[in-house]
């Protein structure tokens, strides 16, 4: 039972606020670099930094700068870098098979970095979604997305990952029994000590615009994708779905997106206590920058408290295209 506080002015609970020496040290939450995953946007060619309008200060990135990426985030102590590939029209089909090609984007940018600068962990995306015809994150059969083939092409993705050297697959796709499936076959494999972080909540969301245009998918989707990613007013199925995903070998969860869902956060590492991650997604990226651009708020300060707010959501990291700005802000 909680102590009852003395009366006023006994207690005073502005005293500790009065210097800056006092603050820190009740200070309750602390972000620190090695809470960030830096999520990078990868396309073809060689010396290309190209810009994403709707996410200033964000460039799809040739592997070469990837590469440069991967060791400025080294440098800063950023400790993971997660992949997503702008993958052109063409190797966007109805079968999906370039997911699984040894040699596509995202797996020759694994192992270009993983050579260049093996200190970085790099986790990488599992879902049809930027390579199929449809814009989806499964195959599409009548006008309905089918979960079980859909898995089974999963796993086949994971497994090319894993044999690029990935250190954290991350299933996006939100299929039903795919991280049961995925573990099974990485241990079958021989990579027992691929990390597994679901996105177990992954809410079926406007925050995700900016990033479709990132990744060339903005206008490719037919139809919308409410039949997978949950329904933003739900919060008790999101803690099934933890719990299930953690059940089938998930090491990891994540909540996405971020800021509208701190409440389910913290009721996943309440409920839990396992390694509790969210996604600050391009929308909330982008309306940060959009109103510091506007001067409307103080940029930095903006950035700064919103991470912190995962931290007291219980989040014991944070994916956000702030990692490299925070990080040197932190020193």
């Amino acid at each position: 039972m909680r102590p009852t506080q003395a009366p006023f002015p006994l207690t005073r609970l502005r005293r500790p606020r009065a210097s800056a020496a006092l603050r820190d040290l009740v200070q309750e939450n602390t972000l620190t670099v090695g809470d960030l995953i830096w999520p990078i946007f990868l396309c073809d060619g060689e010396g290309v930094s190209d810009p994403v309008a709707s996410m200033p200060g964000v460039n799809r990135l040739s592997i070469d700068r990837a590469v440069e990426a991967a060791r400025e985030a080294a440098d800063l102590g950023i400790p993971a870098l997660c992949l997503f590939p702008y993958t052109s029209t063409a190797n966007r089909t109805e079968d999906c098979a370039e997911a699984w090609n040894p040699e596509n984007l995202s797996n020759r940018a694994t192992r270009a970095i993983k050579s260049a600068v093996p200190e970085i962990a790099i986790m990488t995306d599992v879902a049809l979604d930027p390579y199929s015809d449809t814009g989806h994150d499964g195959f599409v059969r009548d006008g309905r997305i089918v979960n079980d083939e859909t898995v089974a092409a999963l796993i086949r993705q994971a497994l090319s990952q894993a044999e690029a050297g990935v250190d954290i697959i991350g299933p996006s796709d939100m299929m039903d029994g795919r991280i049961g499936a995925i573990r099974r076959a990485l241990e079958e494999a021989g990579h027992q000590d691929t990390c597994l972080m679901s996105y177990s909540a992954k809410y079926a969301s406007a925050f995700y615009g900016p990033f479709r245009d990132a990744v060339g998918a903005a206008g490719a989707l037919k139809g919308d994708k409410r039949t997978y990613q949950m329904n933003p007013a739900n919060s008790d199925e999101a803690l099934r779905l933890i719990e299930r995903d953690l059940s089938e070998g998930a090491d990891m969860i994540m909540v996405k997106p971020g800021m509208p869902y701190l409440d389910i956060c913290r009721r996943a590492k309440d409920a839990f206590g396992a390694p509790t991650f969210a996604y600050q997604v391009s929308g909330e990226y982008a309306m940060i920058m959009a109103a510091a651009q506007n001067g409307w708020i103080d940029g930095d300060r903006a950035m700064a408290e919103s991470l912190m707010a995962f931290k007291r959501a219980g989040c014991d990291g944070i994916l956000t295209y702030f990692a490299p700005r925070i990080a040197r802000a932190l020193g």
